[in-house]
């Protein structure tokens, strides 16, 4: 493991429950932004890998959420993790980067929320 790799792992277990969330959100968002490029670009494997992990992310936030404990909160986000990951899906089945980009538009609006919410 790198001195690299093992900063990033110690940053990432050190976080509060919030701030992870905002680190993930910044990596969905990365990661959509890099298969924008790469559709540009005309990469298609670039583009699925990168779909993919922006895709896994909503996934495993999604997964997180919990609904007893999160009520109407939890419910709303589920919803949009959802809708998310299926609109993501799309956009890169279809190679459409304004579909990217509203998905990325939602994100930020979220990891804004959170930055709020975390400080």
């Amino acid at each position: 493991m790198s001195i690299a790799e093992i900063y990033q792992e110690a940053a990432v277990t050190t976080q509060n429950k919030g701030r992870l969330i905002v680190l993930l959100y910044e990596g969905a968002i990365r990661f959509l932004a890099q298969a924008r490029t790469a559709i540009e670009n005309g990469n298609y494997t670039q583009k699925t890998t990168s779909i993919a992990k922006a895709r896994d992310i909503i996934f495993e936030l999604n997964q997180s959420l919990n609904i007893e404990q999160g009520g109407t909160l939890a419910q709303n986000l589920r919803g949009l993790y959802n809708f998310l990951w299926r609109y993501i899906g799309q956009a890169g089945i279809q190679n459409n980067i304004e579909m990217i980009d509203k998905s990325i538009y939602i994100l930020e609006d979220l990891t804004s929320a959170w930055r709020k919410i975390c400080s």
